[in-house]
């Protein structure tokens, strides 16, 4: 693992639950703030989820993703399980859910 992988990861860690953030805001906070891809490749390597709570993390326009539909559905349900608005697998973005 990365020093940036590892960097991404513990920001992740830090989102509480109830709240999202984006592959944007987090490339920002581990000073790389371009590098909202790869965010995305240092999450989908993941081997601590779900203790890093991967699924917090959307894109910019709130669309939640994954691999597969399944692993799409399976986030969705869990955002919305963490009271996170979600309509047609995209969260409502706001001040009050952005970490």
């Amino acid at each position: 693992m990365t020093e940036f992988e590892r960097a991404v990861l513990l920001e992740v860690s830090k989102i509480p639950k109830g709240k999202v953030s984006t592959y944007k805001r987090i490339a920002e906070k581990v000073g790389r703030p371009r590098a909202f891809r790869a965010v995305g490749n240092a999450l989908h390597k993941n081997p601590l989820s779900p203790i890093i709570p991967c699924h917090r993390v959307v894109r910019s326009n709130g669309r939640i993703v994954g691999e597969t539909p399944e692993e799409v559905e399976k986030r969705r349900k869990l955002l919305l399980e963490e009271g996170i608005p979600v309509i047609d697998h995209r969260v409502k973005l706001s001040n009050d859910i952005l970490y």
